[in-house]
């Protein structure tokens, strides 16, 4: 699911903020941009967003927000040894005229903007608790997403029920249909002769169990309990409902393949509909 969390707070006498965006994965991925002050920590960090968050991939971005002390500095180690050596090149050319200090100045590294440390260390102990803020934020922004997206897959499985329902009310024409359809084909097959009812029967029954449903009505009535009940909870369901609609499926096809009816093909392929957009909505569903 997609989601961004922020927080700002002092962490080794500075203004750090914490920004986490997640967007859709299958797996936990973690990208992390830390200072250099705070690269030490990245394993604590790590591990914290892995408890958090179940999978999908996560970025979590750590800046200054302070405008620190900075101060103009000189590196007068490093301006006595321009100095020497600007003296030495000119006594040993013959050069005229003296040492200046745009001379100097000119130099890289010599002059440059310094920030005031802090002397106080980044510990793990002082960052967890504005990144917690940040995950918290980030989290609540997931959770009214996963609201949306499982009040829509909820719509999608009442709608399966439905069609379960459909196909459950026409199994049992079926099965007089197909007697009516074995006896005319017996009937032109004797040729004007008596029909032998009780073998009529017979047909009747093995079809009956070769084009019965009830067992797959029953699973599949079953399988979408379990997905209500994952759906009400608070648990990260994404995965264990990608295999209930796995399973569905299979009921789905099951019923499709033994149905023999036009009707029942119909309400099977208006559930295949259904299936498929519950699976694309369980690949933003943590």
């Amino acid at each position: 699911m997609t989601g961004f969390g922020a927080a700002e707070g002092e962490v080794a006498g500075r203004r750090a903020r914490v920004e986490i965006r997640t967007v859709n994965h299958r797996w936990f991925n973690l990208s992390a941009r830390l200072p250099v002050e705070l690269g030490a920590l990245e394993t604590e960090l790590r591990e914290m967003l892995r408890r958090e968050f179940d999978r999908g991939h996560v970025t979590i971005t750590v800046r200054w927000s302070d405008d620190a002390t900075v101060a103009l500095g000189v590196d007068w180690e490093r301006a006595a040894l321009v100095v020497d050596t600007l003296r030495d090149v000119q006594a040993r050319f013959g050069l005229a005229g003296d040492v200046t200090v745009e001379m100097v100045a000119r130099q890289l590294d010599l002059l440059g903007s310094r920030r005031e440390e802090s002397g106080t260390p980044a510990v793990w102990e002082v960052v967890a608790p504005v990144v917690a803020v940040a995950c918290a934020e980030c989290t609540e922004a997931r959770r009214r997403e996963g609201a949306v997206l499982a009040a829509e897959i909820g719509a999608r499985l009442h709608a399966l029920a439905a069609g379960a329902a459909r196909i459950r009310e026409l199994a049992p024409a079926r099965l007089v249909r197909e007697h009516a359809r074995l006896r005319e084909q017996l009937a032109t097959l004797l040729d004007g002769q008596t029909v032998d009812d009780v073998r009529v029967a017979q047909e009747v029954a093995l079809s009956a169990d070769r084009l019965d449903i009830t067992e797959e009505l029953v699973r599949f009535a079953a399988h979408l309990d379990a997905a209500n009940a994952m759906l009400a909870g608070t648990k990260p369901i994404g995965k264990a409902l990608g295999f209930l609609a796995q399973e569905l499926g299979r009921e789905v096809n099951t019923m499709g393949s033994k149905a023999n009816d036009p009707a029942i093909a119909h309400e099977v392929v208006a559930m295949k509909g259904e299936l498929e957009k519950i699976r694309e909505q369980l690949e933003n569903l943590e």
